[in-house]
């Protein structure tokens, strides 16, 4: 078929209704029926990053649905992406880079270079894709923020793309949602809402028929699918936790299992790195945030964090740092991603106050490594081998060198970052192997290293999971794209597009 940039944006009547699993749903609907299919977020805010084959960084959302797409994730698909480093501050990603780091107040002030450059980004994939699904974010119908919302109507504008409205009946008031929005918006914006998707329903369908008629009837738009609630279905969340995470469960660790416990820090990221564990039948994985005795558990992790060095305190003022410590005496098993990976050295130097005020933090002594924060941020796709062979594949990214002492090992020697082959290390572990920390990010999404982790872990473990992240994923799309294709119009949907399949 002939590129026509046809353009679809799917935006929300709030936060976590399911905009971003809808857009992934329809990547992999339209991409099964032979469209060249991209996805786009103008602005993402998220502290759950990629790293694109080019070296970019982008948020993990437009990840996904590229890989429902089945293209590669390129950062044109989400070009403005604010991390969060403090409650009224984010570092902020300009196509793929950053730019530096901005207090709310200041980054809306104008928002109109921001927009030409997402604007840029989107004219690229038009010419390159048959049809643009466009994720907003959040409430589409802030009144107070319309002026400066570039991500919702404002691209929907630009692409001249028709607006399907998402609504969460799950959290209940479904007609307040999709009513009250059409009733504040301007009335250029609703005139682009060409329909309605409500998600998440449990129970006997027939039960909403006469709400569906009330919607069509008090709104003059067709509703396009009620999708059920579905759990057989994991699709990765788009920036913070799903709101289903069990933080701090009551259960002690579990005989027969292998225990994981995972910190749940304050500016905790790339969370998504443990889902291959959580998902293995071997394993009881927990996150915690308040503290308890870390006895009877196997592993303990202290993940990737936006601003190191204000978690690393936080982990000091609940009271942390002594299970920690009394764990690693222990001979408990210590693994440290990115910031964790840093909380772990002697040092944290941050001379140039790129995560808050120049400064420096005293770690947790686990490791012999001091860390140095620095302006350029490393941004990599990077392949390598620990010391018995095994090969590693992740992706870095992080604003800070950690120079190993006497005391450590390199963990990880780096063949190839970004296509490129170099001759580097990363990480590093203790002289007996238990405590060790790494920059690469995604580490268990292979089966090799996730197996040996699991086996060193607990050499009680014997079924090994053989299935890549990648494969898993695959399958999962599969699994919505049905689930949605059962529950959508897709005669009407297509019918709004000009599409004729």
């Amino acid at each position: 078929m002939q590129n026509q940039s046809r353009a679809l944006a799917i935006l929300g009547t709030g936060s976590d209704v399911g905009k971003s699993v809808v857009v992934a749903a329809l990547c992999r609907i339209f991409r099964n029926r032979g469209l060249n299919v991209a996805p786009y977020k103008a602005q993402n805010m998220s502290n759950n990053s990629y790293v694109t084959l080019e070296g970019g960084e982008m948020g993990r959302a437009q990840v996904v649905q590229a890989e429902a797409c089945g293209i590669e994730p390129h950062t044109d698909m989400n070009p403005v992406l604010l991390k969060p480093n403090s409650d009224l501050g984010s570092q902020v990603v300009l196509q793929g880079k950053v730019i530096g780091n901005k207090y709310a107040a200041e980054y809306f002030k104008d928002t109109s270079a921001l927009f030409a450059k997402a604007k840029e980004s989107l004219a690229r994939l038009r010419e390159k894709h048959d049809l643009i699904l466009i994720e907003g974010a959040g409430s589409c119908a802030e009144v107070n923020l319309r002026s400066r919302d570039f991500v919702n109507f404002e691209t929907a504008h630009a692409a001249n793309a028709p607006v399907i409205l998402i609504a969460d009946i799950d959290r209940g008031g479904v007609f307040a949602q999709i009513i009250g929005s059409l009733e504040v918006m301007p009335e250029r914006d609703r005139q682009r809402v060409a329909g309605f998707i409500i998600n998440k329903f449990r129970g006997d369908a027939s039960l909403f028929d006469d709400g569906i008629r009330y919607l069509e009837e008090k709104a003059g738009l067709p509703v396009l699918g009620l999708i059920p609630f579905y759990r057989h279905i994991e699709i990765d969340p788009e920036d913070g936790m799903p709101l289903e995470t069990v933080i701090d469960p009551p259960e002690r660790p579990q005989a027969g299992k292998i225990n994981i416990a995972a910190l749940r820090l304050p500016h905790i990221s790339n969370f998504t790195d443990f889902n291959p564990l959580i998902r293995n039948p071997a394993v009881r994985f927990h996150y915690l945030a308040k503290v308890r005795s870390l006895e009877g558990y196997h592993a303990l992790i202290l993940p990737g964090t936006k601003n190191v060095r204000f978690d690393l305190q936080w982990l000091r003022d609940t009271g942390w740092e002594s299970p920690i410590l009394d764990f690693a005496r222990s001979q408990g098993r210590v693994l440290g991603i990115c910031g964790g990976y840093q909380m772990l050295g002697r040092t944290i130097y941050d001379p140039l106050g790129i995560e808050g005020n120049p400064g420096s933090s005293t770690g947790f002594g686990l490791l012999d490594i001091e860390t140095v924060l620095e302006l350029e941020k490393v941004l990599s796709r990077s392949q390598g081998t620990l010391a018995d062979g095994t090969q590693i594949d992740g992706y870095e990214i992080h604003m800070g060198r950690s120079t190993p002492g006497p005391g450590a090992k390199p963990l990880i020697q780096i063949s190839f970052r970004n296509r490129s082959a170099v001759r580097d290390t990363d990480g590093a572990v203790s002289t007996d192997g238990l405590i060790s920390g790494s920059y690469f990010h995604g580490l268990f999404d292979f089966p090799d290293f996730r197996n040996r982790f699991l086996k060193t872990t607990n050499p009680a473990y014997e079924t090994e999971d053989a299935q890549a992240a990648a494969e898993f994923k695959q399958i999962q799309y599969d699994l919505l794209a049905k689930h949605f294709e059962q529950h959508l119009n897709m005669k009407k949907l297509n019918e709004i597009l000009g599409l004729h399949l």
